[in-house]
């Protein structure tokens, strides 16, 4: 059974990743994970599989500061790059492998950004508006509500937060922001507080829960990424690779869902007595639907409770 690294940090679904990644790293091959954070994953796959070597990709150069001690002890197994997960093919072609055997994504935020106040990811505390998954590059939090018109505000948090009182907090925070820009997220709880109508928020947990998801996902195009990734990494696995996905929301795991029932499905017209090779499915699925953490994990670690997992295989080459 694979135990958790010694850190603080406890990798989501660990145990089960191993599981569904180490039997295509059997005779080694190249393992990516797109989203490197703290290292766990990577380290644990490692330890798994002695004969793989870790291309590791990050957009956080803190993480991957972190990681790259982490994992010193492999070696030249280890080869980390910053870059957007979208842009794996580029960091494949950079390492010279355009195939490779295994690759992870856990979406979402990494351990230590929400756990470092100064990154303004969490909204229990009160920190600067940053929400920048890699520092320095690109709009802030801030930077967004304090510029962008209350349509797209309105939007944003419809759909990436799924916020039902979207156009209300859209407004309040206009309405607040002509008093006095926003800097730190204390204020921008109570203004989101203000506007969310008292009796709903006894359910659907806390009221700035929706609206700091969907700044998150505006800050870092992440949706926007997740759509490139998808089609990217499937493209670079050899046959009989293997990728896993790890999602902790609804609108995460249904492109996940969507991009890997087109990959596992026939593409031969219906009533066709046999299937043609042609249009065989390129990949078969490891996962019976979304997998979820165990009780017991989920009550270890919290962050692991609305993890979902999905994984898939690449066919052989057709005859």
């Amino acid at each position: 059974m694979v135990q958790p690294p010694a850190t603080g940090h406890v990798p989501v679904m660990l145990g089960r990743t191993i599981e569904l990644l180490a039997p295509a790293l059997a005779d080694g091959g190249t393992y990516v994970d797109c989203t490197l954070g703290l290292g766990g994953h990577a380290e644990a796959v490692l330890t798994a599989c002695p004969n793989a070597r870790l291309v590791g990709i990050d957009r956080d150069p803190d993480a991957l500061a972190i990681a790259g001690e982490r994992l010193a002890p492999f070696g030249d197994r280890v080869a980390l790059y910053e870059a957007v997960y979208d842009e794996i093919a580029d960091v494949l072609a950079e390492d010279g492998m355009p195939r490779v055997q295994a690759i992870l994504a856990d979406l979402g935020l990494s351990s230590m950004q929400i756990d470092r106040r100064e990154r303004g990811f969490a909204y229990s505390v009160d920190a600067p508006l940053d929400m920048r998954m890699g520092q320095g590059h690109g709009l802030s939090a801030a930077d967004v509500v304090n510029t962008y018109p209350v349509a797209d505000l309105t939007r944003i948090l419809r759909v990436y937060g799924e916020e039902r009182f979207a156009d209300r907090v859209a407004r309040r925070i206009v309405a607040e922001r002509e008093v006095e820009p926003f800097t730190t997220s204390a204020r921008l709880v109570a203004t989101i507080d203000a506007a969310i109508p008292a009796a709903t928020k006894a359910t659907g947990g806390h009221p700035a829960k929706r609206t700091f998801q969907a700044l998150r996902i505006e800050v870092n195009g992440e949706l926007v990424a997740l759509e490139g990734l998808l089609p990217a990494a499937l493209d670079a696995l050899a046959p009989g690779g293997r990728f896993a996905v790890l999602a902790y929301h609804s609108l995460e795991d249904r492109l996940v869902k969507r991009s890997f029932a087109a990959a596992t499905t026939d593409t031969a017209p219906r009533g066709l007595p046999v299937v043609p090779p042609e249009h065989r499915a390129r990949f078969i699925n490891l996962t019976r639907g979304a997998e979820k953490p165990t009780g017991g994990e989920a009550q270890d670690n919290p962050r692991a409770a609305s993890a979902r997992l999905r994984a898939v295989e690449r066919r052989e080459v057709r005859p």
